[in-house]
């Protein structure tokens, strides 16, 4: 008899768009919808998290009270430390005494859990799996939504103790499902922040990268090419789709809240887009599960 397939959830980034993904599994945390593993890059591994943690509403709730609040994201903070967003703020401040994480539902959980960074040295992904978030371990979360130009690089540390300059997930794999199923996920659910018909152009800043990393050569080569391999990437998702090996939950429109959204309406109007998606799809994740 076969084991059962082992079944993911894929996350991409989007900065403030991926309140959308939150909005997405809080409808599946409402139906007590739970896979293997989860995989996130940026904004998706944050609010992966609170799936994880089982804590509904947090990731909308702490979004949309502090997304203009300038201990949260700022051009002062962006000036004084290097990152837009304040990293002590939203990486300390905010889950451990303000809006406090659930450490100890997080750890206990069964669902393996997977962040992507990039190697700023090599410019290739970096996919580590967290069993919790204390201590140097948030590094790790800090560093897959570390946008380039508007953030530093993060000092991680592997397993063997071995430090590398990590930075946003997304500039070497946007879309980490052929990741995944490397580790053996082989049905993934796969949420994306962008609707059908969108397809990634290359990078209008890439002169301003070329000088900020110009000791960085293999970084700067990735990332003149993520258009084409996250444009490569939405192909082969779409063929895995007709296979029956991946389900796409996306947006029917381009959300309505930006990157680095400062209006807490347009993060509630794109959330409230992700939980009503989602409903729409619901019969179908369950059907994909099975």
């Amino acid at each position: 008899m076969n084991s059962k397939k082992k079944c993911g959830l894929v996350l991409e980034g989007g900065g403030h768009r991926g309140i959308f993904t939150a909005g997405v599994l809080d409808v599946l945390l409402e139906n007590n919808i739970f896979v293997d593993g989860v995989i996130g890059v940026s904004a998706g591994a944050i609010h992966a998290v609170n799936y994880i943690s089982r804590q509904k509403g947090r990731s909308v709730r702490y979004t949309s009270k502090y997304c203009s609040d300038k201990r949260y994201m700022s051009l002062k903070s962006l000036i004084t430390t290097g990152d837009l967003f304040n990293a002590e703020f939203c990486y300390h401040t905010l889950p451990e005494e303000i809006d406090v994480f659930d450490n100890e539902t997080f750890e206990a959980s069964s669902i393996e859990y997977y962040v992507v960074c990039t190697n700023v040295e090599d410019g290739k992904p970096f996919v580590k799996k967290l069993t919790s978030l204390r201590e140097k371990n948030m590094n790790w979360l800090q560093a897959s939504a570390s946008m380039p130009l508007v953030s530093k690089p993060v000092l991680c540390e592997d397993d063997n103790g071995k430090l590398y300059q990590m930075l946003d997930g997304g500039i070497s794999d946007s879309i980490p499902e052929e990741a995944f199923r490397a580790l053996g996920y082989e049905k993934n659910i796969v949420i994306l922040t962008q609707p059908k018909d969108y397809a990634k152009k290359k990078n209008s800043l890439l002169p301003l990268m070329k000088l900020f990393f110009r000791k960085n050569p293999s970084l700067l080569k990735t990332m003149g090419e993520r258009h084409n391999v996250y444009n490569q990437t939405l192909r082969n998702l779409e063929q895995k789709e007709k296979e029956g090996s991946v389900l796409i939950i996306r947006p029917e429109a381009s959300l309505s809240a930006g990157r680095t959204e400062k209006d807490a309406g347009k993060i509630i109007e794109t959330y409230n887009e992700g939980k009503k998606t989602a409903e729409k799809y619901l019969e179908r994740i369950k059907k994909f599960l099975l």
